[in-house]
């Protein structure tokens, strides 16, 4: 049964097992209320987005305003949703003058060397890339609107491990390679959502007993949550999603992960990683997606996140980063041939 077959099924399954309840009557902003499941539950399901060009940290120049005002707000959509914008540009929020800002939302303004994909048209989506929400920053707590400074500990943990890196180079061999490269996990894989730079879909399914979170670019099978108490997998055993456990609290449904290995290194964190997420249903096309980062032994204070989830259409596209990459053992040949090379040419230098 391939891929494709197996995720299709899964959908029409999905579907016809847990298909909400009608909603009684129209609700209006004011009274509207979640829609149900057959067990009572928010429902959660279908496809979502995450794509935005709201930066993790605020900008520099922004200091502590934490919203934008309705009349920047509106400028800023014209500008980063209008034709021709590469969605990839996501760094040009950081700029303050709105002239540059301009010229970094296109292709055509990078050096007429520079060749890649069109962006603005392989990635642009029905619903353009913009600001979901007036936020400054995902980041919330702290209110300066950035990822607290990594402990001393964490310090040192994270400079010795880019020493032992550079030690070896980093064409030493597979293992100094990053773990995106090698279709392990990428930064933005849950948990925690972090927005993709494309291809930012989740897919949501739900039964009684677990919640189900597709995600389509990502190296790691969908997340399956269970809603109970079991105990967490022994401390022995670390996981690159850790393990999750999710609960109801009223109408948000509340995942706390742990287990994670020391490999990944989520914003430097370390195995200590405790993540806690929040999926509430605030209207008929959004999810408020939250998560609270806390690890001692990376950071001194928790920190929070915060990003909107917007109704979309499927399907997502099947994602497989290992299918006909051949990028890994070309650029390790690549260094082995330049390292003969320049032995070849150390040789011949001495026996002159």
């Amino acid at each position: 049964m391939n891929y494709r077959f197996r995720l299709a099924l899964l959908t029409v399954l999905a579907v016809a097992l847990f298909a909400p309840l009608p909603a009684a009557g129209q609700a209006t902003a004011g009274d509207w209320t979640p829609p149900r499941t057959p067990d009572g539950q928010p429902d959660l399901q279908g496809y979502w987005s995450t794509q935005t060009f709201t930066p993790l940290e605020r900008p520099e120049y922004l200091g502590n305003k934490a919203f934008y005002t309705e009349e920047e707000w509106s400028a800023l959509q014209a500008q980063l949703t209008a034709d021709g914008v590469d969605p990839l540009a996501r760094s040009s929020i950081n700029l303050e003058d709105a002239a540059a800002r301009e010229t970094a939302l296109y292709q055509t303004n990078r050096d007429a060397e520079y060749v890649h994909y069109d962006n603005a048209i392989w990635l642009a989506t029905d619903t353009p890339k913009g600001l979901p929400s007036r936020r400054t920053s995902l980041v919330t707590e702290p209110a300066d609107g950035q990822v607290p400074p990594l402990t001393p500990e964490a310090r040192e943990r994270t400079a010795a491990a880019r020493a032992a890196r550079q030690e070896r180079g980093a064409f030493y061999g597979y293992e100094t390679r990053p773990l995106g490269e090698r279709c392990i996990v990428y930064g933005h894989n849950g948990p925690p959502m972090l927005p993709p730079a494309y291809n930012d879909i989740h897919q949501i399914l739900q039964s009684r007993d677990y919640v189900v979170v597709f995600t389509e670019m990502s190296n790691n099978v969908p997340r399956i949550i269970p809603l109970s108490d079991r105990p967490y997998i022994p401390d022995t055993i670390r996981q690159f999603p850790g393990d999750s456990r999710g609960r109801w609290e009223g109408d948000t449904l509340v995942v706390e992960s742990r287990n994670f290995n020391d490999k990944r290194r989520f914003q430097g964190a370390s195995a200590e990683l405790r993540m806690v997420e929040r999926f509430t249903r605030v209207a008929e096309d959004q999810i408020r997606y939250r998560f609270t980062v806390e690890d001692p032994a990376t950071w001194a204070v928790p920190w929070s996140v915060e990003v909107p989830m917007l109704r979309t259409e499927g399907p997502m596209f099947e994602y497989a980063c290992h299918e006909g990459n051949h990028d890994l053992r070309h650029l390790l040949e690549i260094t082995r041939n330049l390292e003969r090379q320049a032995a070849d040419d150390a040789s011949q230098q001495g026996s002159r």
